[in-house]
């Protein structure tokens, strides 16, 4: 098996991802110090919705609150964005811009995810030169439509074995199926149901960072 974070950067272990379509109690902000505050590594930025300087401005804040808890800001998407608002970095899907090209507009010091839905594709992010790879869906989500079926995490394993560079699995984890996701040898998770619709997404975060950070 190759070795997770070959390509040295700080890669996060614990992703909570700001989503205020699967829940309208709490804005991005409120998520990000909640998040903050349940010890997650990284705050990702994502809304569909928003116009560019309603985000822009979204992202501001959420950066200045990440710098100065030490805690990593990605954008997902949106290489203009996270630009503007000075994020650590950026996460991209199939669609959006190719990670080569959003290198040449970041720089070396940023980082880039990039979403992989299969071997294929995890391969080509790695080769790509992403900073590392969001995996899934591992499990049935609610969170995001999708049309094809959950990977599970034998197939996860494969792409832990494959892949130079962190994988993040994403897609229905809990603390309840998180010990079964660990045990394949991904770098960490993200989450976003199991968070924000928990009666206590901070009790729930400390959760899941006891179980992740016991694998060490």
């Amino acid at each position: 098996m190759k070795l997770q974070g070959t390509k040295v950067k700080n890669i996060g272990k614990i992703c909570i991802i700001t989503d205020t379509t699967v829940q309208k109690k709490y804005s991005h902000l409120e998520i990000a110090k909640l998040a903050i505050k349940g010890g997650a590594d990284i705050i990702q930025l994502r809304d569909k919705h928003l116009s560019t300087s309603e985000l822009i401005e979204t992202a501001k804040k959420i950066a200045a609150l990440c710098r100065k808890s030490k805690v990593i800001f990605l954008v997902n998407d949106r290489v203009d964005v996270a630009l503007v608002s000075d994020a650590d970095g950026v996460h991209l899907g199939q669609e959006d811009i190719p990670v080569k090209d959003a290198r040449k507009l970041l720089g070396r010091n940023k980082i880039i995810g990039g979403t992989a839905h299969d071997m294929k594709e995890a391969l080509e992010c790695d080769k790509a030169g992403a900073d590392y790879i969001g995996f899934g869906h591992i499990y049935p989500t609610a969170s995001k439509h999708k049309p094809d079926k959950p990977k599970g995490t034998m197939m996860l394993k494969k792409i832990v074995g494959r892949i130079n560079i962190p994988v993040l699995a994403i897609g229905g984890i809990t603390p309840q199926n998180l010990n079964e996701v660990m045990q394949t040898g991904v770098h960490g998770a993200a989450f976003i149901g199991s968070v924000l619709k928990s009666s206590d997404p901070v009790k729930t975060i400390k959760e899941i960072r006891k179980i992740i950070y016991a694998k060490q």
